[in-house]
């Protein structure tokens, strides 16, 4: 009794008296309600009797909590000719304040509240069921109190969670003010500026590796479980637990690397709390670096962002671009507004199908909403083209105006100031100096003329690797090793979103375009 109360709990000890009862055993509330339950009802003992038909079980034990508090008894025991029924309250272990007989004060005999252990066994009843079913309440009420007990601390664990990925939602669609607001109720404070580190767990330890996380850095991190990928976990991270303090203790990404065999860490720059979806797409990036170094552990640092360079005419550009999204009026009130198919956009760019996960909604709602965002914009979101145009558009919007590199001169303008198109603000000065920079690791002799090729190839592909490994002649597992390749030479997630395929199709063509002006 005491081994299965210790190894396998309530279920076990319920299997095990059901059989010693040859019938049914199970723990019910207060209002008869059964919580948890083992075994059938067979019929009688005697084998020259007739088998009856099964005892409606539920109603035979309703009835007895019934009888049990209407007598205001401790126990219950009723027989209905082919079989009977005993009641037998479990120890209320949340109520101290009994007397020695056991009955609390507050109801007279201190069972309302406290659940039961019924058995339901034919007759005759065997010899000594009753003594064992007594002997067994303690050992069941310990079992059912912790097992309560975890219950309610799975619940806590799960809110809290689901809490921090809200507040991580909010930051990653831009609202910072609602993401303090309800970040005020957990712990701790969301710092700022911060680094955002994305550490992939080996198996199933994304839960150990939490707790490894919250013990290397004191609890002054955000540790939140990612709802896209299983595997992972996103930490914000203060600035002062990077590189600024060589003297101080290990910074956590480098602390988790070392701590736990199979974790991949990536970190990301240093950046103001309000862009954490910047510096989570810069620390995902990193991430695929680090899995192919031998320390498993990669910073981010290439490139800046490209809605940092495009000036005030790409800023006009993607309000233009953008105005009929943002002025959306949905027709019924269940239908998404304007900010709601905005965030739509933004996570289906960066998680592509996943985005079901990130935003928990239905694959034909993101499909609808996908459709709906196309014909407000006149974009066909089936195009790399125009994704990587929408892309930039949004990282524009989402980056604070005084960040953007003022316009110097340039010529590429309507007469209000705006940019005509794309192309235009792919030509300026700025725009071109960063696309050359995010090109120059594949550029020859460094990368050779068959990293671009395959690069162009599965751009033009839309990203997708049987077409491109059609189009340069090999096997798909051929094209996938050439991008995971690429991927270390770039330093850039290619072949899992976030991916960057909208940077890097906009810096071929902002190569293109100054080529053909």
């Amino acid at each position: 009794m005491q081994r299965l109360a210790r190894n396998g709990g309530v279920a076990e000890l319920l299997r095990w008296l059901s059989g010693r009862a040859d019938g049914w055993a199970g723990i019910v509330s207060s209002d008869g309600t059964v919580l948890s339950a083992s075994g059938t009802v067979l019929g009688p003992r005697r084998p020259d009797a007739p088998q009856p038909e099964p005892p409606d079980v539920a109603g035979l034990v309703a009835e007895g909590v019934r009888a049990l508090k209407e007598r205001g008894a401790l126990a219950y025991s009723h027989d209905t000719g082919a079989h009977t029924v005993l009641l037998f309250p479990l120890h209320d272990l949340n109520d101290v304040r009994t007397d020695p007989h056991g009955t609390s004060p507050g109801n007279g005999s201190g069972t309302a509240a406290a659940p039961l252990l019924a058995v339901v066994t034919p007759r005759p009843v065997a010899a000594g069921l009753a003594t064992l079913l007594a002997d067994v309440l303690m050992p069941l009420s310990l079992r059912w109190a912790a097992e309560a007990v975890e219950r309610k601390r799975r619940r806590v664990d799960l809110a809290e969670s689901r809490g921090r990925e809200a507040v991580l939602h909010l930051l990653m669609t831009g609202q910072l003010s609602i993401a303090q607001q309800v970040a005020g109720a957990l712990r701790p404070r969301l710092p700022d500026p911060v680094r955002v580190c994305v550490v992939e767990c080996p198996g199933d330890r994304r839960d150990e590796v939490a707790r490894v996380c919250a013990g290397a850095d004191g609890g002054r991190s955000w540790i939140v479980r990612c709802p896209v990928y299983a595997r992972h976990l996103i930490i914000v991270m203060p600035v002062a637990d990077g590189p600024e303090h060589p003297e101080g203790p290990a910074p956590t990404d480098e602390a988790v690397a070392g701590l736990v065999a199979g974790c991949v860490v990536g970190v990301s720059e240093q950046v103001p709390l309000a862009e954490t979806a910047t510096g989570y797409r810069q620390a995902f990036h990193a991430l695929a670096v680090a899995r192919e170094l031998p320390d498993r552990h990669a910073r981010f640092g290439l490139a800046p962002e490209p809605a940092l360079v495009v000036g005030d005419a790409g800023r006009q550009w993607a309000d233009a671009l953008l105005t009929p999204l943002l002025r959306h009026v949905p027709r019924r009130a269940q239908d998404p507004g304007s900010q709601e198919l905005a965030a739509t956009a933004a996570s289906w760019l960066a998680f592509s199908s996943h985005a079901t996960d990130h935003l928990k909604v239905h694959r034909n709602t993101l499909a609808a909403r996908l459709r709906l965002i196309g014909e407000l914009l006149g974009l066909d979101l089936h195009r790399l083209a125009d994704q990587s145009a929408l892309d930039l558009a949004l990282r524009i919007r989402a980056t604070p105006a005084p960040a953007c590199t003022q316009d110097a001169g340039s010529t590429s303008r309507t007469a209000d100031g705006a940019a005509h198109d794309l192309d235009e603000v792919l030509r300026r000065p700025a725009v071109q100096e960063w696309a050359a920079r995010q090109l120059a690791p594949i550029a020859a002799p460094v990368g050779g003329a068959a990293a671009e090729d395959t690069l162009r190839a599965w751009l033009r592909c839309e990203g997708r690797l049987g077409p491109t490994a059609a189009e340069l002649g090999i096997s798909v597992p051929g094209a996938r090793k050439r991008l995971t390749r690429l991927e270390t030479v770039l330093q850039r997630s290619l072949l899992r979103p976030p991916s960057a395929r909208y940077d890097l199709w906009l810096a071929l063509r902002a190569r293109e375009v100054h080529a053909d002006w």
